[in-house]
Order: structure tokens, then sequence, then C-alpha cells
């Protein structure tokens, strides 16, 4: 918009000023800055690709013979349509049966307000972010809309998807209670709005609302059909592990891959109850008609073209034999659906993160390259320069200090102007982003991605410098994501 355009030429114009007065400084700080070349970073013109598959661990897809997925977010993508419907109905469960104020009906859900990976202190109702060293970003606490203030103890994290609903109506009721002078309890409000959210699936009210008009919530996905085609042409098995019931992911999977989308999958698990369904030994599996009556039958083989309610990740294992590093599993959750598969069983694990293709979209920007290249510049500056104590050199120092916050800040808003980026605070990686990197060997925007790559591709992790080691590395990105080496892109630049 006009302002950031104006803001950026004030930027670029002080630059310019700076350099020109030079001999206003101490001679030794003028000097070094004359012959500053080394000191400002070359500005990249690589771009990354967001259909690339990063990965956090080497690993060859040669090596997998079973491919597992999520459901929710993973095979089926929603609309934006989702979220509102789900603060909505939560929102109406509030004041119908928990006697919350009616001017509640006056919020509405605010798709840009939060970010997923976010930590809430039930005690204090405070929302905020915090980065991979357990240190809350400045400016990102929030009681409200509006008000900041100081972290607390007892922590939720948020690292759902179907999160952001919640975490919206959180600051909601919050912002309602404290304009209207009301005196609350936290951790009663936390409750509530938890349970009205988890009554919005439990009860069914959201699964029967997409099913009743499907194409306004889940996006067409004929890339996640290519993508089960492809691995069943390559002889590879397939399973399916979701939450979801088993008419909610029928109805789902035949809008998006078709009337024969069962054909594909070797085993299909509904209202899995993960994260327990890694952990817990004592639920059986129980079979499933077509009509969603359960059978009283033992287990005593996962059948294809069945459907399978509950059980456990142990009998599972134990009936099917698909252990350790032959397996890969996707899913969009890092706690529920990847951390006690790379923890406990040595599955190689895939996590989708849709929100990763806008982010990097925003990252291959013009503004937002040169705006890093020059907040790097500042700090290379800063640690250098910060010996000379002169009068002359101090103030110019406290301006590049200045300028770089003003462009840290500008950095985050990029984002979301509320929490920024969902993988960093700052120059430290998120809380999220740590989690990420333990849990997913690889990662992605979406399934789509693995359309880019045959079945014998190794995926390997780019060597990032310690600190104190120097970055003469001539690849610091993940292979294959600079000036992407597919031939469909390469035909495209070439055009263009």
């Amino acid at each position: 918009n006009g302002k950031c355009i104006a803001e950026r030429t004030r930027l670029s114009n002080r630059r310019q000023l700076w350099w020109g007065n030079m001999p206003t400084l101490s001679l030794p700080l003028s000097n070094l800055l004359r012959n500053k070349e080394h000191l400002i970073p070359v500005i990249s013109n690589n771009f990354v690709n967001p259909d690339t598959i990063f990965a956090n661990n080497q690993m060859s897809l040669q090596d997998i013979e079973i491919y597992g997925f999520d459901y929710d977010y993973t095979l089926a993508f929603y609309s934006s349509h989702l979220h509102t419907l789900i603060f909505n109905i939560a929102r109406d469960i509030l004041i119908d049966e928990h006697r919350y104020p009616e001017g509640l009906k006056e919020y509405d859900y605010m798709p840009n307000f939060v970010i997923r990976g976010l930590h809430y202190d039930v005690q204090k109702a405070l929302l905020m972010k915090i980065d991979a060293f357990h240190y809350i970003q400045l400016g990102t606490v929030y009681s409200d809309f509006y008000g900041k203030s100081s972290h607390g103890h007892t922590m939720k994290q948020f690292m759902d998807i179907f999160s952001l609903p919640e975490m919206t109506l959180l600051s909601c009721v919050n912002d309602y209670f404290m304009k209207h002078n009301i005196d609350y309890e936290p951790v009663h409000l936390y409750k509530d709005v938890k349970e009205a959210i988890g009554d919005v699936h439990v009860r069914g009210i959201m699964y029967r609302a997409v099913e009743a008009d499907i194409e306004k919530y889940i996006c067409y996905g004929e890339q996640t059909h290519a993508v089960l085609q492809k691995l069943s042409k390559n002889g590879k098995k397939m399973f399916l592990i979701t939450n979801s019931p088993f008419d909610f992911v029928d109805r789902g999977m035949n809008y998006i891959v078709g009337k024969d989308w069962r054909d594909l999958f070797d085993v299909v698990i509904v209202q899995a109850d993960k994260p327990g369904f890694f952990n817990d030994r004592r639920k059986p599996f129980r079979r499933v008609t077509d009509k969603g009556v359960l059978l009283w039958d033992r287990i005593h083989h996962l059948e294809k073209g069945q459907i399978y309610k509950q059980g456990n990740l142990y009998e599972f294992l134990r009936l099917t034999g698909w252990r350790g590093s032959k397996v890969l599993y996707f899913g969009d959750h890092i706690y529920s659906d990847l951390a006690d598969l790379t923890l406990k069983h040595g599955w190689r694990t895939g996590a989708i993160i849709p929100e990763l293709r806008k982010e990097i979209k925003i990252m291959n920007t013009e503004e937002y390259v040169h705006t890093m290249t020059w907040l790097q510049a500042l700090t290379g500056l800063l640690e250098q320069m910060q010996v000379h104590r002169d009068p002359a050199s101090q103030t110019v120092i406290q301006q590049w200090i200045n300028e770089r916050e003003e462009m840290r800040l500008q950095t985050k808003d990029i984002f979301n102007a509320q929490f920024g980026s969902l993988f960093r605070t700052y120059h430290n990686p998120t809380y999220f982003s740590r989690r990420l990197s333990r849990f997913a060997d690889i990662y992605m925007p979406s399934l789509s991605c693995l359309l880019n790559y045959d079945l014998q591709h190794t995926f390997y992790p780019r060597r990032t410098p310690l600190q104190h080691e120097s970055p003469i590395w001539p690849e610091q990105t993940s292979t294959g994501a600079m000036n992407i080496p597919f031939q469909s892109y390469r035909t495209t630049t070439r055009s263009k």
C-alpha cells in the first residue's frame, strides 16, 4: 500500500544520506564505512520453489514400501469457510448452553488474527508466541485484540490447524469481558471454550455441515488423487489412520478421489483417537459396515476394502508387520500424528504444513529479499562498529539500532501483524519450528509436492553453519529448492 511504499522510500533515502554524511563521523569509523562493501551481503537472486519437499533428515523414497496418511489437512484440504463455521457454532454454544453474554454474537471469525503454534497461558488468559529457546517474542502477548502483557505459567500449545478458531474465540471472549469490565476466571473460560469447540466435532455438527455442502468446505483434490495413483502404480502399500468418522471420510474421499477410493488403500482406520492410538494398547479394532454398524467379531487380519474403528498401533504392527523405516506416515499435527511414530516406533514421518506455501511466496518477494538483506547488513555493521565510542559514531550507531528494530517489526508484520511468521521469531526459530525439525523427517505444503519427485529420490538436509562455523559451503539451501530443477519450471523460466 501507499504507506508501505512511503516508508520504504524514507528508509532508502536515509541510507543514502548516511553514506553521504560520513565526513561528520570520527575518522576510524568513517574510513571503515567508506570500504563497507565487504560488510554488505550480496542480494540473493535465488528464490525458493513453494512446491519443494524440505528435509530435516536424509531419507530415500527408494527405502519406503508403505505410505500412511492422516485425512484432515493431509488428504483433504478445507476452505476458510470451515473455520468460520467452527467459530460460529462454538460461540453460539457458549451463549446458549454456558450462559455467556449475548453480546458475543457481535464477534465474527477473523482468519488473519492468529497463527498456529502459539502458546496460551490458561491462568492469565494470555496468547503468545514462543521461540525455540522458550523466550517470548516481544509484541506477541495478547490478552485481547489490543492489550499486551507479560507471560504466566500454565501453558497450552495450539499445534493443530483446527485450533485457529479456538484461539480466536478465546481472544474474542477475553476482549468482550475486558471491554465491559466483567470479572471472570480465566481457567473456567479456557475450559468452556475448549468444551464448546470439542462439541462442534464430537456432536457431529461440523461433519454434517461439511457433508451437506461439500463443495463449499473441501478444496477439490485432483492432485491428491494423482499422488495416490502414482504410489499405487509403483506397487506401494497404503493405509489411512484418521480420527474422523467413516461417513465423513467416505463423503470427502468420494469427492476428492472417486467412489473407488477404498481400492487404493490396504487398510483404513477411522475414529482412531490419536494420539491415544499410538500409546494405548487396550483398545481392539472393530470392523465397521458400509452403513456404519459396528461388528463384534474378533479381528485376526486387517483386510483390504474393509473399514476398521479404534484399535491401537501395537495391534496394527502385529497384524500388518509394517515396522521401522520402510514406513512413511504423513500428517499435519506434529504431536498427534508424528511425534510418537518417530520417538517410539522408528517410522519415517512427513509433515504437511499448508502455511508453508504462503510464507515462501512472501519470502520470494523483492520487498522481503531487500529488507532482509539490509537487515543483515545493519546487524553486521552494528556488530563490528560498536567499538567506536565517540559521540558522532554513537549517534549513527543509535540510528542503525532504531532502524534495525523498525525493520524487524516490518519483517514480522509482513507475515502476520500480530504474531509474524509460523517458523521464526525475528532471528530465532519458533517453538513450532523446532518441534517440526525434531519430529518430521521431511515437510512440505501439500502431498502434491510428491508429484515433482520420482520414487527413487533421496532427500538431503542442507548443512546449516553453526554459530561458530563459517558459512563457506556453496549450497546453503535444500537440494532442488533453488531455481527448481523440475522440467516444467525450467520451461516457464526460459519463456519468461
